[in-house]
């Protein structure tokens, strides 16, 4: 097990000893973390796949990226272990040191263990029903489950397939979405606010420096439909629990040129102002990692964005969601070498300004 994590020290000198941009790092409290981030989630479970992924994530690391995301049910279970192999790699070879790079995961949904062959069912029987991890009724509809119980369990799993001894960032995943259908909302936010608990709880262990809500509807629809949160209650929560120095202090959603609510809907009350997640975000200190930037591909397709800045398809998805105010950096899923080489071109050149932005923004929606 790999002890530490990233820190203030560490990740400066990432971005010191780094060849891109120093313009391609955003301060995130006392952390300096790259403005692009690597996503693991689509690929088989299976060896050839981790072996691609393992080697994309120390081709980033070694590129100039130190945000590294991923999930325990993402290729169930082998995706967290392909990081934890290549972040081992690269200590163990003198690459880095365990206090530059930012590691994020996520749990909420059940997974089975794709490198036990067992059926789904009969696994979660095994391994969580007959353990007393999880209880009738725990699990939902959308295959999640949000107990103490059950997120101390794949938090111990995900620092063993990490190898890590302190995740950076933990957050609970799709917890509206994937609870919402079957629950109260009433009943929803005493599990997010146990839940909270807890994690303020293995900080005060050392196993987690962070905890956030990595979304895809809650953040980004109107406050009448079911799946709504806000995040100003959800930071109140955090203080209720943790205290004004509470670890709530990332969220995750979707965001590209499509998918744009998080930049173009008003739907957030900060203090009585209607305003959007990003700007709300920015207001409560809140850092922003998004997904899907390129929709898996779709976004790349001849005519499907506009043009700007002489820039390739896939450069241009990244620069407009990295330009973005309040974005920390999207999380791009990447496993060929070509196509690692190919967003990192986007690390040789700065983020638009404020007016280069604005004037994108204007001629997207005129």
């Amino acid at each position: 097990m790999i002890s530490g994590h990233a820190t203030a020290e560490g990740t400066l000198k990432f971005a010191q000893n780094s060849d891109i941009l120093q313009s391609n790092f955003k301060k995130m409290g006392d952390l300096t973390l790259s403005n692009v981030g690597m996503g693991t989630y689509l690929g088989n479970a299976d060896d050839a796949t981790d072996e691609l992924v393992k080697n994309s994530v120390m081709q980033s690391v070694l590129g100039g990226i130190n945000v590294i995301d991923t999930a325990i049910n993402y290729r169930s279970q082998k995706a967290e272990r392909s990081v934890g192999r290549a972040i081992s790699e690269l200590i163990s070879q003198g690459k880095i040191s365990r206090d530059q790079i930012f590691i994020s995961t996520k749990n909420g949904y059940v997974t089975n263990d794709a490198d036990i062959k067992q059926d789904f069912w009969e696994y979660v029987k095994n391994e969580y029903a007959s353990k007393g991890v999880v209880n009738e009724g725990d699990i939902t509809s959308g295959y999640h489950c949000m107990t103490v119980p059950y997120l101390d369990d794949q938090l111990t799993r995900s620092m063993n397939n990490l190898g890590l001894e302190c995740i950076d960032l933990m957050y609970l995943h799709n917890a509206v979405e994937g609870q919402i259908k079957d629950i109260s909302k009433e009943k929803f936010l005493e599990r997010l606010q146990s839940a909270f608990a807890f994690y303020e709880q293995k900080r005060a262990e050392g196993k987690i420096r962070y905890y956030g809500m990595a979304t895809w509807e809650c953040f980004r629809v109107m406050p009448d439909n079911p799946q709504y949160l806000s995040l100003q209650d959800a930071v109140n929560m955090a203080r209720d629990v943790g205290g004004e120095h509470h670890g709530f202090r990332f969220i995750q959603i979707p965001y590209n040129m499509y998918y744009d609510q998080a930049l173009l809907a008003k739907n957030q009350t900060f203090d009585g102002e209607q305003i959007s997640i990003l700007e709300s975000a920015t207001r409560l200190g809140i850092g922003v990692f998004t997904s899907v930037p390129l929709m898996q591909g779709r976004l790349l397709n001849p005519g499907v964005m506009p043009e700007f800045g002489d820039l390739k398809p896939s450069h241009r998805a990244l620069q407009f969601i990295r330009s973005s105010p309040g974005v920390l950096a999207p999380l791009v899923g990447q496993k060929s070498s070509t196509h690692v080489s190919e967003n990192l071109e986007i690390m040789k050149i700065p983020p638009l300004s404020e007016a280069e932005f604005v004037a994108l923004v204007k001629k997207l929606t005129s």
